[in-house]
C-alpha cells in the first residue's frame, strides 16, 4: 500500500506511506497539507477525481472511504434488491447512456412531464449500490419516498419532514441533507439531485462537498441560472449530459401544445400609478449609473437602499409597479372570458402573489392553493383535482416545481417572475399526454406597454 484514502467529517484524508519518495505521487485534485495531522487532505467530492488520478498514475491505495456505503449494501441485499419494471422510451434510454458514457456523473435536462425519475430509478438498478435522493420539497419528499417504495422491495430512509431515518436508499430534502451530509457522506456511492439548480444556492452546495458519492446525477427542466450559479453545478455534479426542450417531445412524448399571449391595456389609473412609480425607479437607476448588465448591479441597488433614501424609495416604486402591472384588473377581466371558455377543461391558473390568488378564489369560486395552505390541505385539493371534483385551482408560485400535480390542459399565467425556469415549469403542468390525444394550451396574460411585456417578449 503506498497511500491510505478514509473518509472524516465531509474530507477524504490522504495518508501516504512514510516510504514513498516525495516525488512519486501526481499532483492530486483538491488536496492540501492539513497541519493537525500531516496529512493530505481534499473536498468529500473530490473523491472520484482522486481516486482517477491515483489508478492512472499507477499507484497502489487501500480505499477506505465507502466502507459504510459496502456495509449497507451487503446488509439491504444490494443490487438484487434493486430491480424495476420500468422500460425507458427511447430518449430516456439516450439519456442514461450520455450519463453512464460521462463516468456516471452530470447533469440531464427534460421538460416536466418526461419522466426524469424513471431515469433515475433505472440508473439505481444499473448501479445496485446505496443511493441517496435529494428533493427542494417534502411535497417532493413524499412523492419520490412512495415511488421508491412502490419499485423497490426494501425500506426506503428519510431525511426530511420529521424523521431522521437511514438505509440503504434514502431521501432527504437539502437543507436536511446539508445539515447531515458530513455524517453519512460515506454511506452512499450514488446521488440523485432533483431539481438539481437548487445546488447552486450558496447553503445547499455544501451538501455535495460534503458526500463522497462518486456517482453523482442531476435531473432539472431548466439547468443555466441566470446568476451563472450552473457552472458551480457542473463542478458538484458534473456537466450538462444530456438536453431536450419542450419542443423535442411535443406531439409524442408529451402533448402538443399551443401558447397564446393575451395582451390587456392598463384602466386609466393603473396606467398613471405605473408611470409615476416606474418613472421614479427609471429615473433614480439612470441617474446612478446601474445597467442591470449582471445580477449583481441589483443586489448593488438593495445595497444602497440601506443608506441611501432615495434608493429606498426607488426599490419600493420597482415593486408597486411590478404589482399593478402584475395585478392589473383587466387581466382577471380576460380570466373570467378564459375560464367560461374552458369551462370543460381542466385549468391551472398561476399568479405571483398570494392576495390575488384570493381575490380571484373568492369571485370564481376556484380552490386556492398558497404557501399558507396546509399540506394536508393541499394534497385534497389536488387529489379532488385529480379525481374530477375540481375542475380548476388557482396557485401562487407552489406547483411550480416539486408537488406532483394532476394533469390538466389548460394553464393561465397572470403573473410571474418573467424567468424561463418558471414559465418552462408551468408550461410542463399541462404537457403530459392525453388520453384522447388531444393539445395543451397555455394563456400568458401580460400588460401591455410595462415591463412584463418587454420580459415576455425577450422569453419568446
Amino acid at each position: 500500500m503506498d497511500v491510505r484514502l478514509t473518509y472524516e467529517d465531509g474530507t477524504i484524508r490522504v495518508d501516504a506511506d512514510a516510504d514513498l519518495a516525495p516525488d512519486a505521487l501526481p499532483p492530486l485534485p483538491g488536496v492540501e497539507t492539513d497541519p493537525r495531522t500531516g496529512t493530505g487532505r481534499a473536498p468529500a467530492h473530490r473523491y472520484a477525481e482522486l481516486r482517477r488520478a491515483l489508478r492512472v498514475a499507477g499507484v497502489s491505495v487501500d480505499d477506505r472511504v465507502l466502507a459504510a456505503s459496502d456495509r449497507a449494501a451487503s446488509e439491504a441485499g444490494l443490487p438484487d434488491a434493486l430491480v424495476t419494471d420500468y422500460d425507458l422510451r427511447e430518449y430516456q434510454r439516450e439519456a442514461l447512456d450520455a450519463w453512464r458514457d460521462a463516468g456516471d456523473r452530470g447533469v440531464i435536462e427534460l421538460p416536466t412531464g418526461a419522466g426524469k425519475t424513471v431515469i433515475a430509478i433505472r440508473a439505481m438498478v444499473e448501479l445496485g449500490v446505496p443511493t441517496l435522493v435529494v428533493v427542494p420539497t417534502v411535497d417532493l419528499l413524499d412523492q419520490w419516498q412512495r415511488e421508491l417504495e412502490r419499485e423497490f422491495d426494501l425500506p426506503i430512509g428519510r431525511f426530511g419532514g420529521g424523521e431522521q431515518r437511514r438505509e440503504a436508499v434514502t431521501v432527504s430534502t437539502y437543507h436536511s441533507a446539508y445539515l447531515k451530509a458530513d455524517g453519512v457522506g460515506d454511506a452512499f456511492e450514488f446521488v440523485v439531485f432533483d431539481e438539481v439548480h437548487h445546488l447552486g444556492g450558496e447553503g445547499y452546495r455544501d451538501a455535495a462537498r460534503l458526500l463522497a458519492a462518486p456517482a453523482r446525477l442531476g435531473l432539472t427542466a431548466t439547468f443555466e441560472r441566470p446568476d451563472g450559479a450552473h457552472e458551480v453545478v457542473a463542478d458538484l455534479v458534473g456537466d450538462r449530459v444530456y438536453a431536450l426542450d419542450v419542443d423535442d417531445l411535443a406531439g409524442g412524448h408529451l402533448a402538443p401544445y399551443d401558447i397564446r399571449r393575451i395582451e390587456v391595456a392598463l384602466t386609466d389609473a393603473e396606467r398613471e400609478r405605473y408611470d409615476e412609480k416606474q418613472g421614479t425607479f427609471v429615473e433614480y437607476v439612470r441617474d446612478a449609473g446601474i445597467t442591470f448588465t449582471s445580477g449583481s448591479d441589483y443586489q448593488e441597488l438593495v445595497k444602497r437602499s440601506g443608506n441611501d433614501p432615495a434608493a429606498r424609495e426607488a426599490l419600493l416604486a420597482k415593486q408597486d409597479a411590478r404589482e399593478i402591472m402584475m395585478n392589473a384588473e383587466r387581466k382577471v377581466d380576460r380570466l373570467a372570458e378564459i375560464l367560461d371558455r374552458h369551462r370543460d377543461d381542466r385549468v391551472i391558473v398561476f399568479t405571483a402573489h398570494t392576495d390575488l390568488v384570493y381575490r380571484l378564489s373568492e369571485r370564481f369560486l376556484l380552490p386556492a392553493i398558497t404557501a399558507e395552505t396546509g399540506a394536508t390541505e393541499r394534497r385534497e385539493i389536488l387529489e379532488r383535482f385529480r379525481d374530477g371534483t375540481y375542475g380548476r385551482v388557482v396557485a401562487a408560485n407552489v406547483l411550480d416545481e416539486g408537488v406532483d400535480v394532476p394533469d390538466a390542459n389548460v394553464a393561465v399565467l397572470l403573473s410571474g417572475s418573467g424567468s424561463e425556469r418558471e414559465f418552462t415549469q408551468r408550461l410542463g403542468r399541462v404537457l403530459r399526454p392525453k388520453e384522447d390525444g388531444g393539445r395543451a394550451t397555455l394563456y400568458e396574460l401580460v400588460s401591455a406597454e410595462t415591463a412584463e411585456e418587454r420580459v415576455a417578449s425577450r422569453r419568446r
